[in-house]
């Protein structure tokens, strides 16, 4: 079950988020919830496999910008050190983050679903 104290054991700052949700608790885990379904997650993904560098950068941009405003960290730090990878053009693998991405993805789907 998702709960702030579920959250702040995964990592998150709840705190912050908290904070960008005026402390409203109720609104901060809906946003959270619904964060978890972003499609951007799919684009990134779908992207990254079609070897589209731009669109995976504008998918990951995107989820930055929205995970961040959650302060879920443990998505938030791969998800911005893939973005800047594909901001720069640099030809390291993205794989690895990708796969962090995904498995911090995973593991916010088991609270949720818990």
């Amino acid at each position: 079950m998702l709960t702030i104290e579920t959250l702040r054991a995964y990592g998150a700052n709840v705190n912050e988020g908290l904070t960008r949700c005026l402390n409203n608790e109720a609104f901060y885990l809906r946003l959270v919830k619904m964060s978890a379904m972003d499609k951007n997650f799919d684009r990134l993904n779908e992207a990254l496999d079609a070897g589209d560098r731009q669109a995976a950068f504008e998918a990951a941009h995107a989820l930055k910008g929205a995970i961040g405003n959650l302060a879920l960290t443990p998505i938030l730090e791969p998800v911005s050190a893939l973005t800047e990878l594909l901001r720069h053009e640099n030809d390291e693998d993205p794989t690895p983050y990708r796969d962090r991405i995904n498995a911090q993805k995973a593991a916010l789907n088991a609270l949720i679903d818990g």
